[in-house]
């Protein structure tokens, strides 16, 4: 059981957090970067749905239940690298041909990248969206239940 001293300090990170994203939209008056609170917002929706559609007590029907989780972790999975995915910047492509190669490239690098926010918006977006993300990990590591027989 964690401590209120864990409670505390998770507490504050996740607030430097969402302080991060927020500055970073309203520092240079240009709110596209906070397109990233609303992927950590949904990226949690797959795992919450696929979760309550598997049924965990059936042992004949394990596999099917499975793959509906792993199927919801993965469209979390998705949503998430999206917001804070790898930065893998390609200055010799225009703005349109890094649209057709969105997969290196997350949410924020991409508006960078294409002119639509400045790069320091766009470092403060994705040092938020990892504080937020790990906080909510940390969070769930705390208070997960185990399970007994």
């Amino acid at each position: 059981m964690p401590g209120l001293k864990t409670i505390i300090a998770l507490s504050f990170v996740l607030a430097i957090g969402f302080l991060l994203v927020i500055l970073s939209s309203a520092l240079w008056k240009n709110y596209l970067p906070l397109l990233v609170v609303a992927t950590y917002v949904i990226a949690p929706l797959p795992n919450f749905v696929c979760g309550h559609w598997s049924n965990p007590d059936d042992f004949m029907d394990s596999a099917g239940s499975a793959a509906i989780t792993d199927f919801g972790r993965f469209c979390t999975g998705f949503l998430v690298v999206m917001g804070i995915g790898r930065f893998k910047p390609i200055p010799t492509l225009t703005c349109w041909e890094v649209r057709k190669r969105a997969e290196y490239m997350p949410l924020p690098a991409l508006l960078a990248h294409c002119g639509l926010i400045q790069y320091s918006a766009m470092i403060m977006s994705i040092v938020g969206g990892l504080l937020i993300y790990g906080t909510i990990i940390s969070f769930s590591m705390f208070f997960q239940e185990q399970e007994g027989f």
